[in-house]
């Protein structure tokens, strides 16, 4: 680890939250007198009106309905415990410590706006967490997403005082074993910091930062799948030509396309099976994956926007010497990205999944063996290549499919009627993820199905290394370095399974 992010100097990115949650940065609070004045002033301001028994929602009275409830003074820090505590209820699976993490980065990202009433000994502590790399053990189900995250971010706050599992050297441990191995000392909440980690849309914005990276990948890996399924079935270079993509001018469509160009590199003389025009999914790629290369800045910048807001309730404006109640918490933006990106995703997966039933029909592919077997003669009528990996790559599209429908607009009423209206962003950011994961196993047999078949094709002698472009054959050489060209059946779980770590974990530089 060689890189280290200041927190309150500049705006935070997508990639920073990426960074973090991979560990491949370090992190330190800003030394500005700008923003340790700000974190200053805001709970100091807190501490004055808290003083003078001004009644702030949350810190001097009970929680969403019982707003009407006043709080005794000595029983002010009890308050944020206690919330944290009856939070506790979430089920489900738990979150990957690498999510967890980003959820951390995140929720400290609102808190550095200077807007939450909170102390340094909160925002060093959750420093402390990063840099030691421990992550709460949090439940991935509870959330309806306003008021803001808060059954997933009481583990987290739970843990700043010692209680709860904190993931450290490979396992769950319990946090106070921790802090005792790393010499950390747990805080004890000041009055607003329960509400302050709580209130706010720090796990859904950080799915969605994770989402956004996974998503961009795809549209890069499924451009270079879609130009080996193209040579493959010897199809038509020329739908790929500049011309048709200056001639409707979406950018990121037009990307897509100059990215299949160079994988297919127009200037090489490929065999062709002479079809005028290749079937849709072949054809129309770029009209399909460019959808969602295009909507990717416009959702980066509402991420972002989110990432770097004060999301909890209220604001403590000490500047402006104001207490404002309101909805930052409400995680409509994301909900919103998240429902359209998993629809654009789904899309890709039902796109690559025609691909690949072309490529593995005899009918088809123009010459390839039935499945794309690599079976000797002697074996052939016993072996079956690839015909149950396209029965999955179908089953895998139709459940990404099935998972498009959007979680913003069930909002339920809850907690007697005050959460109303609320948003659902942490369910549709999961279930973007669950469509990301399903269609990255797409992917992953379709690399593996695209590789044997243009090897089946050299092996042959219908194509020649000079056919195809560097790319593609530096990107065929390394799959088949990973994996053994199917020839008598074997199982193939285990190898798709690594090839969709490949490709969740970036390993190819694709389009530099």
């Amino acid at each position: 680890m060689d890189k280290h992010l200041v927190l309150g100097d500049q705006p935070l990115t997508i990639e920073d939250v990426i960074n973090v949650a991979e560990n491949a940065y370090t992190v330190s609070l800003s030394k500005e007198k700008s923003f340790v004045d700000k974190i200053n002033a805001s709970n100091n301001y807190l501490k004055n009106l808290i003083d003078n028994d001004v009644n702030i929602y949350g810190v001097t009275t009970g929680f969403g309905d019982s707003c009407e409830t006043l709080v005794e003074k000595g029983q002010l820090t009890d308050l944020p415990l206690y919330l944290s505590r009856y939070h506790q209820c979430g089920l489900g699976d738990f979150f990957t410590p690498k999510q967890a993490r980003a959820v951390q980065i995140t929720r400290l990202s609102s808190l550095i706006q200077g807007k939450s009433g909170v102390s340094f000994g909160l925002l060093n502590l959750m420093v402390e967490q990063l840099n030691h790399n421990i992550s709460p053990k949090i439940p991935q189900e509870g959330s309806v997403g306003a008021s803001g995250d808060l059954t997933p971010l009481a583990y987290l706050a739970s843990t700043l005082v010692g209680e709860s599992e904190l993931y450290f050297e490979g396992k769950y441990q319990p946090t106070m074993d921790v802090y005792n191995k790393l010499n950390l000392k747990p805080i004890k909440l000041q009055p607003k910091e329960g509400l302050a980690l709580m209130n706010g849309t720090a796990v859904m914005t950080a799915l969605a930062c994770s989402a956004f990276e996974k998503a961009s990948y795809l549209c890069k890996i499924l451009s270079r799948v879609t130009a080996m399924s193209c040579l493959a079935i010897k199809g038509n270079k020329q739908h790929f030509a500049e011309g048709l993509f200056v001639a409707k001018p979406f950018p990121g469509q037009a990307l897509i396309a100059k990215q299949i160009r160079s994988d297919l590199d127009l200037q090489k003389k490929s065999p062709n099976a002479g079809r005028i025009q290749d079937r849709y999914s072949i054809r129309c790629a770029p009209h399909v994956i460019g959808v969602l290369q295009d909507a990717l800045p416009f959702f980066k910048k509402l991420i972002e926007t989110e990432l770097n807001s004060a999301n909890d309730n209220p604001l403590i404006d000490a500047e402006n010497e104001e207490i404002l109640h309101g909805g930052n918490f409400y995680g409509g933006h994301i909900s919103f990205v998240m429902d359209s990106m998993k629809n654009l995703v789904a899309n890709l997966s039902d796109l690559v999944d025609r691909q690949m039933a072309l490529v593995v029909d005899s009918k088809f592919n123009n010459g390839l063996p039935a499945n794309l077997s690599g079976a000797s003669k002697d074996s052939k009528n016993v072996c079956h290549g690839f015909k149950a990996v396209q029965i999955g790559v179908s089953a895998w599209t139709a459940e990404a499919l099935k998972n498009t429908m959007p979680a913003s607009v069930f909002s339920r009423s809850t907690e007697c009627h005050n959460q109303d209206k609320v948003s659902m962003g942490t369910i549709s950011a999961r279930d973007c993820l669950r469509v990301i994961q399903l269609t990255q196993q797409v992917a992953a047999a379709s690399v593996l199905i695209t590789s044997q078949a243009l090897q089946l094709r050299l092996n042959s002698g219908e194509f020649k290394e000079e056919h195809l472009s560097e790319d593609v054959k530096s990107f065929k050489e390394d799959v088949l370095s990973q994996f053994k060209l199917v020839e008598k059946d074997r199982p193939l779980d285990l190898d798709l399974r690594r090839f969709v770590n490949f490709i969740d974990q970036r390993r190819w530089k694709l389009y530099q």
